[in-house]
């Protein structure tokens, strides 16, 4: 495992210049992308280069890490909505190619992973250490699947909702063992909330209690710290 520690911006960079290279050397790249504030400067990059440079998305193809359920996908607050407004709705990318796990595809989602192998995903972590939406308590050999968000897992995402009582219950999430298939992992994190996830993941012991610490089997995985998430490494 891999530990880069910067500044948000630098870091912002460093991983969307990963991601315009993996695209112009392999036109058809499969993305694994991740939703929430953590990389919203790395989308905001790959539009800027995008506009400036023409980098070619149309053969690409995407799958998000989750969506929530029972929340209409025109929502505001949805990850279809907030995928389209950061990124796709400014890029050549063929909406078709765009995949997200919903209630009526999910029990097919491993299978349409396996058969777009990713050659990158990208995640955030929150604070109780879940990658996707994989709470702890997540077996490590979970697949795509129904989850029940944590209360503090609710408590962070209140923030972009009118209240908390907005903030859906459920989610349908891409599984650890799916997110271990990808060829190589960046994972993202800034501020001190997810300084103890961030401890665990890099110096704990492997624990279904922190889901991210599954990430230390895999053999190429990069973390992209600031330094409030990196401080208590």
């Amino acid at each position: 495992m891999k530990v880069i520690i910067n500044e948000k911006t630098i870091l912002d960079q460093l991983v969307s210049k990963k991601i315009i290279d993996l695209v112009k050397s392999k036109p058809n790249a499969n993305l694994g992308l991740a939703t929430g504030s953590t990389p919203l400067g790395v989308y905001q990059n790959l539009v800027n280069d995008y506009q400036s440079n023409n980098t070619d998305y149309s053969q690409v193809k995407t799958f998000n890490l989750d969506e929530y359920l029972n929340l209409p996908l025109d929502h505001q607050q949805s990850y279809h909505t907030y995928m389209n407004k950061q990124l796709f709705d400014h890029l050549n990318i063929n909406l078709e190619n765009t995949h997200f796990p919903l209630e009526n595809n999910y029990l097919n989602y491993p299978t349409l992973l396996k058969e777009n192998p990713l050659d990158l995903q990208l995640l955030g972590i929150g604070s109780n250490g879940h990658i996707g939406f994989n709470e702890p308590g997540t077996a490590f050999n979970s697949t795509t699947n129904i989850v029940k968000l944590a209360s503090e897992t609710r408590n962070d995402n209140a923030r972009f909702f009118s209240k908390l009582s907005d903030v859906p219950t459920e989610a349908i999430s891409m599984g650890l063992k799916d997110i271990m298939m990808a060829k190589e992992i960046i994972l993202m994190a800034n501020g001190k909330n997810k300084a103890a996830a961030i401890y665990q993941l890099v110096k704990g012991l492997k624990s279904e209690e922190w889901p991210a610490t599954i990430l230390q089997d895999h053999p190429n995985v990069t973390l992209y710290l600031d330094f409030d998430a990196a401080s208590l490494l």
